[in-house]
Protein backbone atom coordinates (compact mmCIF):
# COMPACT_ATOMS: atom_id res chain seq x y z
CA UNK A 1 0.00 0.00 0.00
CA UNK A 2 1.51 3.47 -0.89
CA UNK A 3 2.06 5.84 1.90
CA UNK A 4 -0.03 8.29 2.82
CA UNK A 5 0.40 12.12 1.85
CA UNK A 6 0.50 14.36 4.78
CA UNK A 7 -0.34 17.83 4.52
CA UNK A 8 2.55 20.58 4.40
CA UNK A 9 4.75 17.87 3.66
CA UNK A 10 5.11 17.78 -0.13
CA UNK A 11 4.66 20.43 -3.09
CA UNK A 12 4.13 24.26 -2.49
CA UNK A 13 4.31 23.75 1.68
CA UNK A 14 7.96 22.29 1.10
CA UNK A 15 9.90 23.58 -1.18
CA UNK A 16 8.78 27.26 -0.04
CA UNK A 17 9.82 28.95 3.26
CA UNK A 18 8.69 31.99 5.29
CA UNK A 19 10.90 34.74 6.30
CA UNK A 20 10.30 33.89 10.00
CA UNK A 21 11.09 30.34 9.31
CA UNK A 22 14.03 31.15 7.75
CA UNK A 23 15.50 33.06 10.38
CA UNK A 24 14.92 30.56 13.17
CA UNK A 25 17.01 27.70 10.60
CA UNK A 26 19.66 30.34 9.96
CA UNK A 27 19.57 31.71 14.08
CA UNK A 28 20.52 35.00 12.73
CA UNK A 29 18.87 38.85 13.22
CA UNK A 30 17.00 40.55 10.31
CA UNK A 31 19.46 43.10 9.12
CA UNK A 32 22.03 40.24 9.41
CA UNK A 33 19.95 37.72 6.96
CA UNK A 34 19.25 40.89 4.82
CA UNK A 35 23.22 41.43 4.19
CA UNK A 36 23.23 37.12 3.51
CA UNK A 37 20.42 37.69 0.90
CA UNK A 38 22.27 40.76 -0.81
CA UNK A 39 26.11 39.29 -1.22
CA UNK A 40 24.28 35.77 -2.34
CA UNK A 41 22.04 37.12 -4.51
CA UNK A 42 19.20 35.37 -3.12
CA UNK A 43 15.58 36.86 -3.21
CA UNK A 44 11.91 36.56 -2.23
CA UNK A 45 9.96 34.09 -4.58
CA UNK A 46 6.16 34.16 -4.99
CA UNK A 47 4.40 31.21 -5.12
CA UNK A 48 1.37 30.49 -7.17
CA UNK A 49 -0.86 29.01 -4.40
CA UNK A 50 0.38 31.62 -1.06
CA UNK A 51 -2.62 29.80 0.73
CA UNK A 52 -1.01 26.18 -0.05
CA UNK A 53 2.71 27.47 0.33
CA UNK A 54 1.64 28.94 4.01
CA UNK A 55 -0.28 25.87 4.88
CA UNK A 56 -3.79 27.19 4.76
CA UNK A 57 -3.21 30.45 5.83
CA UNK A 58 -3.60 33.82 3.90
CA UNK A 59 -1.71 36.16 6.35
CA UNK A 60 0.82 38.43 4.29
CA UNK A 61 4.20 36.21 4.24
CA UNK A 62 7.23 36.83 2.69
CA UNK A 63 8.39 33.33 1.06
CA UNK A 64 11.62 31.98 -0.32
CA UNK A 65 13.15 28.98 -1.71
CA UNK A 66 13.65 26.29 0.95
CA UNK A 67 16.65 25.31 -1.18
CA UNK A 68 18.30 29.07 -1.19
CA UNK A 69 17.86 28.85 2.57
CA UNK A 70 19.53 25.53 2.86
CA UNK A 71 22.05 26.90 0.47
CA UNK A 72 22.80 29.33 3.09
CA UNK A 73 23.34 27.30 6.24
CA UNK A 74 26.87 26.67 5.06
CA UNK A 75 27.97 30.11 4.72
CA UNK A 76 31.51 31.15 6.09
CA UNK A 77 30.52 34.63 6.73
CA UNK A 78 27.36 33.74 9.40
CA UNK A 79 30.03 32.51 11.47
CA UNK A 80 32.55 35.39 11.02
CA UNK A 81 29.05 37.61 11.44
CA UNK A 82 28.79 35.66 15.20
CA UNK A 83 32.30 36.24 15.59
CA UNK A 84 32.10 39.88 15.45
CA UNK A 85 29.22 40.02 17.21
CA UNK A 86 31.48 38.22 20.43
CA UNK A 87 34.32 40.69 19.89
CA UNK A 88 32.41 44.08 20.38
CA UNK A 89 30.89 42.74 23.15
CA UNK A 90 34.34 41.54 24.75
CA UNK A 91 35.86 44.71 23.23
CA UNK A 92 33.17 47.04 24.57
CA UNK A 93 33.67 45.10 28.57
CA UNK A 94 37.14 45.66 28.43
CA UNK A 95 36.73 49.59 27.77
CA UNK A 96 34.21 49.69 30.41
CA UNK A 97 36.47 48.14 33.31
CA UNK A 98 39.44 50.08 31.85
CA UNK A 99 41.55 47.14 30.95
CA UNK A 100 42.96 48.98 27.54
CA UNK A 101 45.83 46.46 26.88
CA UNK A 102 42.86 43.68 25.97
CA UNK A 103 41.24 45.76 24.31
CA UNK A 104 44.50 46.33 22.15
CA UNK A 105 45.15 42.88 21.21
CA UNK A 106 41.37 42.54 20.61
CA UNK A 107 41.14 45.09 18.08
CA UNK A 108 44.03 44.09 16.73
CA UNK A 109 43.01 40.42 15.98
CA UNK A 110 39.56 41.86 14.69
CA UNK A 111 37.60 38.73 13.03
CA UNK A 112 36.40 40.62 9.12
CA UNK A 113 35.01 38.41 6.31
CA UNK A 114 35.74 38.69 2.63
CA UNK A 115 33.31 38.42 -0.31
CA UNK A 116 36.09 36.68 -2.81
CA UNK A 117 34.27 32.96 -2.73
CA UNK A 118 30.85 34.58 -3.16
CA UNK A 119 31.76 36.11 -6.26
CA UNK A 120 33.49 33.28 -8.19
CA UNK A 121 30.15 31.48 -6.64
CA UNK A 122 27.82 34.22 -8.35
CA UNK A 123 30.07 34.29 -11.30
CA UNK A 124 31.30 31.20 -12.67
CA UNK A 125 32.82 33.10 -16.47
CA UNK A 126 33.49 36.35 -17.24
CA UNK A 127 31.03 37.09 -19.55
CA UNK A 128 28.22 36.64 -16.16
CA UNK A 129 30.29 39.25 -14.44
CA UNK A 130 30.41 41.57 -17.50
CA UNK A 131 26.60 40.82 -18.05
CA UNK A 132 26.28 42.22 -14.29
CA UNK A 133 28.33 45.03 -14.31
CA UNK A 134 25.88 47.96 -15.16
CA UNK A 135 24.60 48.35 -11.59
CA UNK A 136 27.35 48.17 -10.04
CA UNK A 137 28.83 51.30 -12.24
CA UNK A 138 25.76 52.92 -11.15
CA UNK A 139 26.25 52.41 -7.45
CA UNK A 140 29.78 53.57 -7.43
CA UNK A 141 29.57 56.29 -10.01
CA UNK A 142 26.61 57.73 -7.16
CA UNK A 143 28.26 57.28 -3.98
CA UNK A 144 31.74 58.80 -5.41
CA UNK A 145 29.62 62.38 -5.66
CA UNK A 146 28.78 61.92 -2.34
CA UNK A 147 29.24 63.76 0.89
CA UNK A 148 30.64 62.54 3.34
CA UNK A 149 28.01 61.76 6.28
CA UNK A 150 28.10 59.52 9.31
CA UNK A 151 27.09 56.59 7.95
CA UNK A 152 29.21 57.17 4.02
CA UNK A 153 32.74 57.01 5.24
CA UNK A 154 35.39 59.02 3.28
CA UNK A 155 37.53 55.69 2.56
CA UNK A 156 34.04 54.38 0.92
CA UNK A 157 33.69 57.08 -1.43
CA UNK A 158 37.66 57.36 -2.69
CA UNK A 159 37.79 53.97 -3.11
CA UNK A 160 34.61 54.31 -5.58
CA UNK A 161 36.22 57.12 -7.45
CA UNK A 162 39.22 55.11 -7.47
CA UNK A 163 37.04 51.84 -9.12
CA UNK A 164 35.33 53.82 -11.42
CA UNK A 165 38.44 55.51 -12.72
CA UNK A 166 40.29 52.53 -13.65
CA UNK A 167 37.02 51.22 -14.81
CA UNK A 168 37.62 54.27 -17.42
CA UNK A 169 41.10 54.82 -18.14
CA UNK A 170 40.36 50.90 -19.55
CA UNK A 171 37.51 51.94 -21.36
CA UNK A 172 40.21 54.65 -23.04
CA UNK A 173 43.00 52.21 -23.89
CA UNK A 174 40.47 49.96 -25.13
CA UNK A 175 38.48 51.94 -27.33
CA UNK A 176 35.51 50.39 -25.95
CA UNK A 177 32.83 53.39 -25.50
CA UNK A 178 29.83 53.30 -28.07
CA UNK A 179 27.43 55.81 -26.71
CA UNK A 180 26.79 58.75 -24.52
CA UNK A 181 23.59 60.39 -23.86
CA UNK A 182 22.79 63.35 -21.12
CA UNK A 183 19.51 63.38 -19.48
CA UNK A 184 18.09 64.65 -16.75
CA UNK A 185 19.13 62.32 -13.78
CA UNK A 186 22.95 62.30 -15.51
CA UNK A 187 24.99 60.93 -18.04
CA UNK A 188 24.08 57.43 -19.57
CA UNK A 189 27.17 55.78 -20.75
CA UNK A 190 27.51 52.11 -22.97
CA UNK A 191 30.69 50.13 -23.87
CA UNK A 192 31.13 46.78 -25.72
CA UNK A 193 33.61 44.51 -23.68
CA UNK A 194 33.81 41.23 -24.90
CA UNK A 195 30.75 41.25 -27.34
CA UNK A 196 28.71 42.16 -24.42
CA UNK A 197 26.79 45.50 -24.34
CA UNK A 198 27.37 47.59 -19.95
CA UNK A 199 25.09 50.59 -19.64
CA UNK A 200 25.64 52.43 -16.40
CA UNK A 201 24.81 56.06 -15.53
CA UNK A 202 26.89 58.53 -13.99
CA UNK A 203 25.22 61.70 -11.87
CA UNK A 204 26.21 64.76 -12.75
CA UNK A 205 28.83 66.41 -9.63
CA UNK A 206 26.62 68.88 -8.09
CA UNK A 207 26.23 69.21 -4.42
CA UNK A 208 23.78 66.34 -3.40
CA UNK A 209 21.51 65.86 -0.66
CA UNK A 210 20.63 62.07 0.57
CA UNK A 211 16.97 62.41 1.26
CA UNK A 212 15.72 61.27 4.31
CA UNK A 213 13.24 58.32 3.57
CA UNK A 214 16.18 55.73 1.76
CA UNK A 215 17.36 53.09 4.14
CA UNK A 216 21.28 53.67 3.25
CA UNK A 217 22.01 50.00 5.21
CA UNK A 218 20.74 47.92 2.17
CA UNK A 219 22.41 50.45 -0.32
CA UNK A 220 25.91 50.22 1.88
CA UNK A 221 25.49 46.70 1.95
CA UNK A 222 24.50 46.32 -2.22
CA UNK A 223 28.39 48.85 -1.93
CA UNK A 224 30.13 46.54 -0.41
CA UNK A 225 29.52 43.39 -2.30
CA UNK A 226 29.89 46.10 -5.94
CA UNK A 227 33.25 47.35 -4.58
CA UNK A 228 34.99 43.78 -4.68
CA UNK A 229 32.94 42.50 -7.73
CA UNK A 230 34.21 45.68 -9.63
CA UNK A 231 37.76 45.20 -8.32
CA UNK A 232 37.65 41.89 -9.54
CA UNK A 233 36.52 42.80 -13.02
CA UNK A 234 39.02 45.66 -13.60
CA UNK A 235 41.81 43.16 -12.24
CA UNK A 236 40.52 40.76 -15.00
CA UNK A 237 40.53 43.36 -17.87
CA UNK A 238 43.92 45.01 -16.71
CA UNK A 239 45.54 41.64 -16.92
CA UNK A 240 43.74 40.48 -20.22
CA UNK A 241 45.19 43.51 -21.94
CA UNK A 242 48.70 43.34 -20.43
CA UNK A 243 48.56 46.04 -18.14
CA UNK A 244 49.30 46.71 -14.36
CA UNK A 245 46.87 46.34 -11.71
CA UNK A 246 46.07 48.56 -9.42
CA UNK A 247 47.69 50.90 -11.94
CA UNK A 248 50.49 53.08 -9.90
CA UNK A 249 49.03 56.46 -9.43
CA UNK A 250 50.12 59.99 -9.22
CA UNK A 251 49.29 61.12 -5.88
CA UNK A 252 49.76 65.12 -6.24
CA UNK A 253 48.14 65.18 -9.66
CA UNK A 254 45.19 63.26 -7.61
CA UNK A 255 44.77 65.48 -4.90
CA UNK A 256 44.94 68.66 -7.80
CA UNK A 257 41.84 67.50 -9.24
CA UNK A 258 44.12 65.07 -12.08
CA UNK A 259 41.17 62.46 -12.11
CA UNK A 260 41.74 60.09 -14.96
CA UNK A 261 45.25 61.83 -15.74
CA UNK A 262 46.85 60.59 -12.61
CA UNK A 263 46.57 57.31 -13.56
CA UNK A 264 49.69 56.30 -15.25
CA UNK A 265 49.04 52.84 -17.15
CA UNK A 266 52.17 50.65 -18.00
CA UNK A 267 52.45 47.43 -19.69
CA UNK A 268 52.86 43.99 -17.37
CA UNK A 269 55.83 41.57 -18.59
CA UNK A 270 53.51 38.37 -18.40
CA UNK A 271 54.56 35.00 -16.62
CA UNK A 272 55.26 33.28 -20.08
CA UNK A 273 58.46 35.69 -20.63
CA UNK A 274 59.75 35.63 -17.25
CA UNK A 275 59.85 32.35 -16.83
CA UNK A 276 62.11 31.57 -20.51
CA UNK A 277 64.01 34.05 -19.32
CA UNK A 278 64.43 31.86 -16.07
CA UNK A 279 65.16 28.91 -18.28
CA UNK A 280 67.56 30.17 -20.57
CA UNK A 281 69.84 31.57 -17.45
CA UNK A 282 69.50 27.84 -15.73
CA UNK A 283 72.60 25.56 -17.16
CA UNK A 284 71.87 23.23 -19.59
CA UNK A 285 71.99 19.49 -18.92
CA UNK A 286 74.79 17.78 -21.32
CA UNK A 287 74.01 14.61 -20.71
CA UNK A 288 70.51 14.39 -21.36
CA UNK A 289 70.86 16.61 -24.88
CA UNK A 290 73.69 13.69 -25.93
CA UNK A 291 71.34 11.01 -25.13
CA UNK A 292 68.50 12.34 -27.28
CA UNK A 293 71.47 13.20 -30.45
CA UNK A 294 71.70 9.48 -29.48
CA UNK A 295 67.91 8.03 -30.01
CA UNK A 296 67.63 10.72 -33.16
CA UNK A 297 71.01 9.13 -35.19
CA UNK A 298 69.51 5.45 -34.27
CA UNK A 299 66.32 6.37 -35.73
CA UNK A 300 68.00 7.59 -38.90
CA UNK A 301 70.37 4.59 -39.28
CA UNK A 302 66.74 2.38 -39.22
CA UNK A 303 65.34 4.66 -41.62
CA UNK A 304 68.32 4.40 -44.34
CA UNK A 305 67.92 0.44 -43.55
CA UNK A 306 64.30 0.26 -45.26
CA UNK A 307 64.84 2.92 -47.47
CA UNK A 308 67.08 0.09 -49.37
CA UNK A 309 64.00 -1.82 -48.86
CA UNK A 310 61.68 0.12 -50.74
CA UNK A 311 62.16 3.30 -52.12
CA UNK A 312 58.94 3.84 -53.06
CA UNK A 313 56.32 3.30 -50.27
CA UNK A 314 58.84 5.25 -48.13
CA UNK A 315 59.06 8.39 -50.09
CA UNK A 316 55.10 7.93 -50.17
CA UNK A 317 55.06 7.74 -46.44
CA UNK A 318 57.93 10.86 -46.05
CA UNK A 319 55.64 12.89 -47.82
CA UNK A 320 52.34 12.47 -45.68
CA UNK A 321 54.25 13.01 -42.50
CA UNK A 322 55.97 16.15 -44.18
CA UNK A 323 52.55 17.31 -44.57
CA UNK A 324 51.20 16.57 -41.66
CA UNK A 325 54.17 18.28 -39.64
CA UNK A 326 53.37 21.23 -41.81
CA UNK A 327 49.38 21.62 -41.05
CA UNK A 328 50.03 21.09 -37.00
CA UNK A 329 52.55 24.57 -37.45
CA UNK A 330 49.74 26.50 -39.22
CA UNK A 331 46.99 25.19 -36.36
CA UNK A 332 49.29 27.33 -33.62
CA UNK A 333 47.39 29.15 -30.71
CA UNK A 334 47.59 32.55 -32.79
CA UNK A 335 45.16 31.37 -35.43
CA UNK A 336 43.06 30.32 -32.69
CA UNK A 337 43.57 33.45 -30.67
CA UNK A 338 42.06 35.62 -33.92
CA UNK A 339 39.12 33.23 -34.42
CA UNK A 340 37.56 34.02 -30.95
CA UNK A 341 37.99 37.73 -31.08
CA UNK A 342 34.89 39.64 -30.75
CA UNK A 343 33.26 41.72 -33.43
CA UNK A 344 34.84 44.99 -32.73
CA UNK A 345 33.45 48.60 -34.30
CA UNK A 346 35.49 49.90 -37.06
CA UNK A 347 38.55 51.86 -36.53
CA UNK A 348 37.17 54.97 -38.57
CA UNK A 349 34.23 54.70 -36.01
CA UNK A 350 36.45 54.87 -32.68
CA UNK A 351 39.05 57.39 -33.90
CA UNK A 352 36.60 59.99 -34.81
CA UNK A 353 38.67 62.89 -33.18
CA UNK A 354 42.08 61.34 -34.03
CA UNK A 355 43.00 64.47 -35.42
CA UNK A 356 41.30 66.99 -33.36
CA UNK A 357 42.91 68.69 -29.78
CA UNK A 358 40.16 70.11 -27.87
CA UNK A 359 40.28 72.97 -24.99
CA UNK A 360 37.68 72.90 -21.68
CA UNK A 361 36.76 76.11 -20.86
CA UNK A 362 36.17 76.36 -16.87
CA UNK A 363 32.06 75.83 -17.06
CA UNK A 364 31.94 72.52 -18.94
CA UNK A 365 32.28 69.17 -17.24
CA UNK A 366 35.82 68.15 -17.76
CA UNK A 367 35.12 64.73 -15.92
CA UNK A 368 32.63 63.88 -18.34
CA UNK A 369 34.52 65.46 -22.03
CA UNK A 370 37.62 64.38 -20.81
CA UNK A 371 36.69 60.70 -20.76
CA UNK A 372 34.51 60.87 -23.98
CA UNK A 373 36.96 62.50 -26.16
CA UNK A 374 39.71 60.37 -24.91
CA UNK A 375 37.75 57.50 -26.17
CA UNK A 376 37.70 58.74 -29.42
CA UNK A 377 41.26 59.43 -29.82
CA UNK A 378 41.35 62.79 -29.43
CA UNK A 379 43.64 64.79 -27.41
CA UNK A 380 42.17 67.58 -24.89
CA UNK A 381 43.59 70.88 -22.72
CA UNK A 382 41.53 72.48 -20.16
CA UNK A 383 41.66 75.57 -18.31
CA UNK A 384 43.50 75.61 -14.53
CA UNK A 385 40.34 76.11 -12.60
CA UNK A 386 39.26 72.60 -14.13
CA UNK A 387 42.48 70.64 -12.50
CA UNK A 388 46.09 70.58 -12.94
CA UNK A 389 47.65 68.08 -15.60
CA UNK A 390 46.69 70.16 -18.96
CA UNK A 391 48.95 69.59 -21.72
CA UNK A 392 47.74 72.12 -23.64
CA UNK A 393 47.64 75.99 -22.66
CA UNK A 394 44.01 78.32 -23.99
CA UNK A 395 46.64 80.19 -26.36
CA UNK A 396 48.43 76.82 -28.07
CA UNK A 397 47.87 77.12 -32.07
CA UNK A 398 47.33 73.35 -32.52
CA UNK A 399 44.04 73.39 -30.54
CA UNK A 400 41.41 72.94 -33.26
CA UNK A 401 38.29 73.03 -31.23
CA UNK A 402 37.27 75.30 -28.14
CA UNK A 403 34.18 73.58 -25.80
CA UNK A 404 31.91 76.67 -24.63
CA UNK A 405 29.36 76.86 -23.09
CA UNK A 406 28.67 80.42 -22.51
CA UNK A 407 26.06 82.94 -24.53
CA UNK A 408 28.99 85.54 -25.13
CA UNK A 409 32.27 84.89 -26.46
CA UNK A 410 34.43 87.28 -24.34
CA UNK A 411 37.28 86.80 -27.10
CA UNK A 412 38.16 84.87 -29.93
CA UNK A 413 41.42 82.98 -31.21
CA UNK A 414 41.90 82.51 -34.87
CA UNK A 415 42.14 79.12 -36.66
CA UNK A 416 39.42 76.99 -34.05
CA UNK A 417 36.39 76.52 -33.67
CA UNK A 418 34.49 77.21 -31.23
CA UNK A 419 30.96 74.67 -30.04
CA UNK A 420 28.68 73.88 -26.96
CA UNK A 421 29.49 70.40 -25.67
CA UNK A 422 26.47 69.12 -27.38
CA UNK A 423 28.16 68.77 -30.42
CA UNK A 424 30.83 66.05 -29.13
CA UNK A 425 27.88 63.69 -27.75
CA UNK A 426 25.74 64.29 -30.62
CA UNK A 427 29.17 63.27 -33.14
CA UNK A 428 29.91 59.94 -30.77
CA UNK A 429 26.17 59.12 -31.14
CA UNK A 430 25.91 59.61 -34.91
CA UNK A 431 29.46 58.14 -35.66
CA UNK A 432 30.94 60.80 -37.70
CA UNK A 433 31.76 64.34 -37.30
CA UNK A 434 28.89 66.73 -37.69
CA UNK A 435 28.48 70.20 -38.88
CA UNK A 436 29.45 72.95 -36.15
CA UNK A 437 27.12 75.50 -37.32
CA UNK A 438 24.58 74.54 -35.64
CA UNK A 439 26.41 74.32 -31.99
CA UNK A 440 28.05 77.75 -32.37
CA UNK A 441 28.48 79.48 -28.88
CA UNK A 442 24.80 81.23 -27.80
CA UNK A 443 22.88 79.50 -31.05
CA UNK A 444 19.38 77.47 -30.33
CA UNK A 445 20.80 73.87 -30.25
CA UNK A 446 19.07 70.88 -32.43
CA UNK A 447 17.49 68.01 -30.66
CA UNK A 448 19.52 66.09 -28.24
CA UNK A 449 18.37 62.52 -29.48
CA UNK A 450 18.88 59.14 -27.40
CA UNK A 451 20.97 56.58 -29.00
CA UNK A 452 19.23 53.82 -27.34
CA UNK A 453 15.62 54.37 -28.55
CA UNK A 454 15.03 51.68 -30.99
CA UNK A 455 12.08 52.96 -33.76
CA UNK A 456 9.54 50.40 -34.08
CA UNK A 457 7.64 50.11 -37.42
CA UNK A 458 5.46 52.92 -38.56
CA UNK A 459 6.84 54.83 -35.50
CA UNK A 460 7.82 57.90 -35.00
CA UNK A 461 11.99 58.77 -36.63
CA UNK A 462 12.89 62.58 -35.25
CA UNK A 463 15.39 62.15 -37.48
CA UNK A 464 13.54 61.69 -40.38
CA UNK A 465 12.92 64.63 -42.98
CA UNK A 466 8.71 65.56 -42.73
CA UNK A 467 7.35 65.92 -46.40
CA UNK A 468 5.00 68.96 -46.54
CA UNK A 469 1.54 69.04 -46.85
CA UNK A 470 0.80 68.85 -50.87
CA UNK A 471 -1.87 71.67 -50.76
CA UNK A 472 0.97 73.79 -49.22
CA UNK A 473 3.96 72.60 -51.58
CA UNK A 474 1.78 73.59 -54.68
CA UNK A 475 1.36 76.72 -52.82
CA UNK A 476 5.21 77.15 -52.03
CA UNK A 477 5.57 76.47 -56.21
CA UNK A 478 3.27 78.70 -57.15
CA UNK A 479 1.43 76.20 -59.00
CA UNK A 480 -2.32 76.87 -60.60
CA UNK A 481 -4.15 73.68 -61.90
CA UNK A 482 -6.75 75.28 -64.19
CA UNK A 483 -4.53 76.14 -66.45
CA UNK A 484 -3.51 72.61 -67.78
CA UNK A 485 -5.01 70.75 -69.96
CA UNK A 486 -5.04 67.06 -71.02
CA UNK A 487 -2.43 67.80 -73.33
CA UNK A 488 0.05 68.65 -70.56
CA UNK A 489 -0.82 65.32 -68.81
CA UNK A 490 0.35 63.22 -72.06
CA UNK A 491 3.06 65.50 -72.32
CA UNK A 492 4.78 64.83 -68.46
CA UNK A 493 4.79 68.25 -67.57
CA UNK A 494 2.56 68.17 -64.42
CA UNK A 495 3.66 67.96 -61.16
CA UNK A 496 3.69 64.79 -59.17
CA UNK A 497 1.02 66.20 -56.68
CA UNK A 498 -1.51 66.63 -59.65
CA UNK A 499 -1.62 63.30 -60.45
CA UNK A 500 -2.62 62.43 -56.76
CA UNK A 501 -5.39 64.68 -56.50
CA UNK A 502 -7.08 63.12 -59.51
CA UNK A 503 -6.64 60.10 -58.58
CA UNK A 504 -8.05 60.78 -54.82
CA UNK A 505 -11.49 59.43 -55.90
CA UNK A 506 -10.16 55.93 -57.08
CA UNK A 507 -8.51 55.66 -53.56
CA UNK A 508 -11.66 56.58 -51.44
CA UNK A 509 -13.64 53.98 -53.61
CA UNK A 510 -10.15 51.15 -52.80
CA UNK A 511 -11.19 52.08 -48.69
CA UNK A 512 -14.38 51.67 -48.77
CA UNK A 513 -14.13 48.17 -49.97
CA UNK A 514 -11.51 47.61 -47.97
CA UNK A 515 -13.59 48.72 -45.22
CA UNK A 516 -16.37 46.88 -46.31
CA UNK A 517 -13.82 43.55 -46.14
CA UNK A 518 -12.67 44.28 -42.78
CA UNK A 519 -16.65 44.17 -41.60
CA UNK A 520 -17.37 41.24 -43.10
CA UNK A 521 -14.03 39.26 -41.16
CA UNK A 522 -15.22 41.04 -37.75
CA UNK A 523 -18.07 38.58 -38.58
CA UNK A 524 -16.55 36.26 -38.73
CA UNK A 525 -14.32 36.41 -35.29
CA UNK A 526 -15.48 34.92 -32.11
CA UNK A 527 -15.78 37.10 -29.27
CA UNK A 528 -12.43 36.80 -27.64
CA UNK A 529 -11.00 37.77 -30.86
CA UNK A 530 -12.74 40.38 -30.92
CA UNK A 531 -12.05 41.81 -27.65
CA UNK A 532 -8.24 41.29 -28.48
CA UNK A 533 -8.77 42.99 -32.13
CA UNK A 534 -10.63 46.32 -30.19
CA UNK A 535 -7.65 46.39 -27.85
CA UNK A 536 -5.35 46.31 -30.76
CA UNK A 537 -6.61 49.33 -32.54
CA UNK A 538 -7.37 51.33 -29.36
CA UNK A 539 -3.40 50.72 -28.81
CA UNK A 540 -2.65 51.46 -32.36
CA UNK A 541 -4.66 54.68 -32.54
CA UNK A 542 -3.01 55.82 -28.58
CA UNK A 543 0.41 55.37 -30.61
CA UNK A 544 -0.64 57.23 -33.93
CA UNK A 545 -1.62 60.24 -31.53
CA UNK A 546 1.32 60.78 -29.88
CA UNK A 547 3.33 60.73 -33.03
CA UNK A 548 1.07 62.72 -34.72
CA UNK A 549 1.70 65.52 -31.57
CA UNK A 550 5.57 64.89 -31.92
CA UNK A 551 5.22 65.84 -35.65
CA UNK A 552 2.82 68.87 -34.68
CA UNK A 553 5.67 70.04 -32.35
CA UNK A 554 8.59 69.28 -34.43
CA UNK A 555 6.83 71.39 -37.02
CA UNK A 556 6.26 74.45 -34.75
CA UNK A 557 10.24 74.09 -33.47
CA UNK A 558 11.25 74.47 -37.63
CA UNK A 559 9.10 76.97 -37.97
CA UNK A 560 10.04 78.94 -35.08
CA UNK A 561 13.60 78.45 -36.03
CA UNK A 562 12.96 79.76 -39.52
CA UNK A 563 11.37 82.80 -37.66
CA UNK A 564 14.66 83.50 -35.52
CA UNK A 565 16.70 83.27 -38.62
CA UNK A 566 14.95 85.33 -40.33
CA UNK A 567 14.83 88.12 -37.45
CA UNK A 568 18.40 87.45 -37.42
Amino acid sequence: MAKIKLKGESGAAKNFITRNQALKKLQVTLADFRRLCIFKGIYPREPRSKKKANKGSTAPVTFYYSKDIQYLLHEPIIDKIRQYKIYIKKFNRALIHKEYEIAKSLEENKPFYTLDHIIKERYPTFLDAIRDLDDALSMLSLFSSVQVTEKIDSNVILNCERLCLEFQNYVIVSKALRKAFLSIKGIYYQVEIKGQEVTWLVPYKFSQRIPVDIDLRIMLTFLEFYQTFVGFVNYKLYTDSGLTYPPPVNVSLFEEAGDILAYNLEKLRTIQTENQLEEDRKPKDIKKQIDTLDKKLDKISVNTDLLTNDESKISENIDDEATLDVFSLQNNSEDFDKLIQPVTASSAEVNIFENFIFYLSREVPRYSLEFVIKSFGGKVGWDPVLGSGSSFKEDDMTITHQIYDRPILDKKILNRVYIQPQWVYDCINKKKILSTSEYAPGSLLPPHLSPFVKIEHGGYNPEAEEDYDEEEQDESDGINMDGYEKKDIQDGSLPFSYYIKQNKKSNKTQETESEEIKDLSKVMLTNKQRKLYKKMIHSNLKKKEEIDKLKKRRKELIKKKKKNISES
